[in-house]
């Protein structure tokens, strides 16, 4: 705006004009949020939509109305690519409204993908296969690769986004701010340099691998995605590497959360494969923990571990635990009071006990409501809960966030802090939090 020759030269009363033009152009509409516009009640600005430094014409052809706010917090000088970056923003919040972690599944909800099953079969080592639902009657084959050493099948292909679901059993992780750089790259035709992955699960192509990227392109307005499909794999197999490519190999950013997760989907398939191979019925449950480590000899530490997990996923993701919304999930950050790595390592530490597992049914009094894991989740929500009622609902104002907080106060700049946002930022510091909790310990214990 400040730097356009054509705006300067214009006069009040023509200003007016061209805001009102282009506000008609745009249906009364922002061009960066695409919310509606009240030229009477709103302010407003006129900038570029392509910007001057990257070849945008001075000129009224180039120019788009904005809300004065959208224009001063849009995340990109370019409008158009502000338009996208807003737009995922707002299915960002729609999923976490219905307190879902924001993922590809919601953007492709939002864009008219995740709607078909992928009908195939293989002959002479070819993956044979159409997109009639789309009323694409072509028959396409593509060649299936089989690795040398893990022997999966795999082959490369180009989905509609139709046909395409999102993988939360291997890929439970949600989006993060590394998204809008990738719109921002692909913006500016920028390859893609490593391909998505996907797997054939009930009928479906759910993809694992390159959420971030495909979600790029997606809001981009790509419609087809390019993937490395596996074929009928070893779950297992995907899932441990999948997991060892962020904790051990560190290729992706795997926190200690996601984790979590990720043991409790292996948790969930190890009960499946104990049913099967004790031809039980899916819903019967009549087996104990115990059981099902001495049944997985060779993984015993692990299946102990999964079981454990699993109920630290199930305790910090319930609806019901309050303390949720205060938790950063996603490494270090300002925002929120708690991180993920210290509730882990003390509040779930404490009263999860890591070595227990039991020896009756898992379905032990269910329905009499005495289950001991049940019971365990609702008593340890109900501590989250009253935890964050006490020190952080309606008191911690995370638009001050924890930055500086501490150096704020000692160069005598805190004066503006409030007192309880105060207490509830160093309430939940590890060293602080690792006290407190041991005597919540003591005082249920006595």
């Amino acid at each position: 705006m400040g730097n356009s020759k054509f705006l300067e030269a214009l006069t009040g009363d023509e200003y007016k004009e061209l805001s009102k033009k282009l506000w008609i152009i745009q249906n009364h509409r922002c061009f960066i949020c695409e919310e509606k516009i009240d030229l009477d009640v709103q302010t407003t600005n006129i900038d570029h939509i392509h910007p001057l430094v990257t070849g945008g014409k001075d000129e009224e052809s180039n120019f788009g109305i904005t809300h004065e706010h959208c224009n001063k917090s849009k995340k990109d000088s370019d409008l158009i690519v502000a338009r996208k970056i807003a737009k995922l923003e707002k299915i960002i919040k729609e999923a976490e409204n219905m307190k879902e972690a924001p993922s590809l599944k919601h953007v492709l909800d939002s864009n008219g993908g995740a709607k078909y099953n992928f009908k195939y079969k293989i002959e002479d080592g070819k993956l044979i296969y159409s997109f009639d639902e789309l009323g694409d009657t072509t028959i396409r084959k593509s060649e299936i690769f089989v690795d040398e050493l893990s022997k999966e099948q795999t082959a490369y292909i180009s989905i509609p986004i139709e046909y395409l679901f999102h993988d939360d059993s291997l890929n439970p992780r949600g989006l993060n701010s590394s998204v809008n750089l990738l719109i921002k790259e692909f913006y500016k035709s920028n390859p893609q340099l490593q391909i998505a992955l996907a797997r054939i699960n009930d009928g479906k192509i759910k993809l694992f691998d390159g959420q971030h990227k495909t979600v790029a392109q997606i809001m981009l307005g790509v419609k087809r995605i390019v993937v490395r499909l596996f074929i009928n794999p070893d779950i297992d197999r995907l899932m441990e590497t999948n997991l060892n490519a962020g904790k051990k190999l560190r290729q992706i950013a795997f926190d200690k959360s996601i984790v979590r997760q990720l043991h409790d989907t292996l948790y969930a398939e190890r009960i499946r494969r104990y049913q099967m191979d004790h031809s039980l019925a899916e819903d019967d449950y009549s087996f104990s923990e115990q059981q099902l480590v001495e049944h997985f000899k060779g993984e015993r530490g692990n299946v102990k571990t999964y079981i454990i997990n699993s109920q630290k996923n199930v305790v910090t993701h319930d609806q019901g635990n309050k303390l949720q919304s205060y938790i950063n999930f996603e490494g270090r950050g300002f925002s929120l009071p708690l991180s993920y790595s210290t509730f882990e390592k003390t509040l779930l530490a404490t009263f999860i006990n890591a070595k227990t597992v039991l020896n009756t049914p898992i379905n032990y009094k269910v329905e009499e409501g005495l289950n001991p894991r049940t019971l365990e989740k609702e008593q340890l929500i109900q501590l989250c809960s009253l935890i964050a009622e006490t020190f952080l609902i309606g008191k911690y104002d995370d638009s001050i966030g924890t930055n500086k907080i501490e150096n704020s106060i000692a160069t005598g700049k805190g004066y503006s802090i409030p007192d309880e946002h105060l207490i509830a930022c160093r309430f939940f510091k590890e060293e602080v939090m690792y006290n407190w909790i041991k005597y919540i310990e003591l005082l249920i214990k006595n």
